[in-house]
């Protein structure tokens, strides 16, 4: 899933999914918007420079992955 170091962080704010979605933008870099992360510095689907929770739901799970209770502000 990764080939490199990662940063793992966790957005609160409304609308974090969607918002964060927006910046990253869309998983094919060639579909992406201008300016956004992917179409910047992804090469590939499969090496899209950034990963963002598509989902409340999935953004829990995954920062449950990343981060114990203790360690959220």
């Amino acid at each position: 899933m990764s080939s490199g170091p990662i940063v793992a962080a966790i957005l609160e704010k409304e609308n974090a999914v969607a918002d964060f979605r927006t910046l990253i933008g869309a998983t094919d870099p060639s579909k992406a918007d201008e300016g956004t992360i992917r179409k910047i510095y992804a090469k590939s689907i499969a090496a899209n420079a950034v990963h963002g929770s598509d989902s409340d739901e999935n953004a829990q799970i995954e920062g449950d992955f990343y981060f114990s209770k203790l360690e959220r502000f």
